[in-house]
């Protein structure tokens, strides 16, 4: 199967596959800019991005903008031309502040998604930023679709359809992912093909949908492709880049874990994730580790009840504190044996092919 290009409007990347977001401070500029020079496109993820600012503990919103701003010029400086873009949380405190500095910074797409961006449209009004929400349902595709149709008379310019078996914060509940079968979502994926399909029936545009979750190799693409999507989403698959940002024993951290390791967890914000099973878990399962700052992070976390501070578990990680840590992954986490760089990778999703 020959994979066509990637065409978002007036952008196009030259292989359909999108380095998905990850925080805190595992995609940023250096891997979202490798990623987009090779013919993808490169996300930065948001989420507390300015955690290294001196003042970020003082003032982390206005570290946060600023880290913005810088990642999003340098990535676009490594990728020469190509696509760089920005992953925001709709459950971000000032969600609109992140979204407009993003914009204003030239950030060719953002990608919204833990909660349903009701408002995007509107906050990237006056820029060329393409938009995109994340879905994991024919449900809340519809129900984001008819809300910018009615509201501001815009359809989405990609829609990400993200799956039960990726890493970070999911759409599901726990039960949902201990029974979800690969069957079920496949047919629900192909669900939202058509919910998007409507859409840009209506005005008269493409709107390329991507497949997110568990996709890891050229087989997990053409899967998709061959349900009717337009491209992928992957993020593990590039955690144990050279080029990620996140320091190298996270990296180790994916490279020796078995599959056993990877569970569900809980996260403090009361969404499910997938992680790597580590002391920090089990730690926290017996003692609530003391929580001396809030760091502003999402809107629905009351620090006087969660189980511990997810910005500093994943600060923790990120820094290579991996026994301190949260590390967040895919399902495919443990398939990784070596570190790579992410122009081989791109090769490999590119070229290779299945007879």
């Amino acid at each position: 199967m020959e994979l066509k290009p990637l065409v978002i409007g007036d952008l196009k990347a030259k292989t359909p596959v999108i380095q998905g977001g990850m925080g805190v401070g595992v995609s940023l500029s250096n891997l979202a800019g490798a990623v987009a020079l090779h013919g993808g496109i490169g996300i930065i993820s948001t989420a507390q991005i300015g955690y290294k600012d001196p003042t970020f503990d003082q003032n982390p919103l206005e570290a946060n903008l600023r880290a913005i701003t810088t990642h999003i010029k340098k990535a676009k400086e490594i990728a020469k031309g190509g696509i760089v873009g920005v992953n925001i949380m709709v459950a971000t405190k000032k969600y609109e502040e992140y979204v407009k500095t993003a914009a204003k910074a030239g950030a060719d797409l953002i990608i919204s998604g833990a909660g349903l961006p009701t408002m995007l449209p509107k906050l990237v009004e006056g820029f060329q930023t393409k938009i995109a929400p994340i879905v994991s349902s024919v449900k809340s595709a519809h129900v984001i679709c008819k809300i910018w149709d009615r509201k501001y008379q815009k359809a989405p310019d990609l829609v990400v359809v993200e799956g039960p078996r990726a890493g970070g914060h999911l759409g599901f509940t726990i039960g949902q992912l201990e029974n979800v079968t690969k069957e079920w979502f496949d047919e629900e994926f192909q669900g939202i093909v058509q919910v998007v399909k409507e859409f840009a029936q209506k005005y008269q545009r493409p709107i390329p949908v991507i497949a997110a979750g568990g996709i890891y190799n050229r087989a997990d693409i053409e899967h998709y492709l061959n349900l009717g999507a337009d491209g992928v989403q992957m993020g593990t698959r590039f955690v144990t880049t050279y080029e990620c940002d996140a320091d190298l024993r996270y990296k180790m951290a994916y490279i020796h874990a078995k599959k056993e390791d990877i569970v569900l967890v809980q996260s403090p914000v009361g969404m499910p994730g997938r992680a790597i099973s580590n002391a920090f878990m089990e730690g926290v399962k017996i003692e609530k580790p003391k929580i001396s700052l809030c760091h502003q992070c999402l809107e629905h976390c009351n620090p006087a009840t969660i189980p511990y501070c997810i910005t500093d578990a994943l600060i923790h990680a990120a820094k290579g504190e991996v026994d301190r840590g949260l590390l967040f992954c895919g399902d495919n986490a443990y398939r990784a044996e070596k570190l790579e760089h992410v122009e081989d990778i791109m090769k490999e999703l590119s070229e290779e092919s299945i007879l």
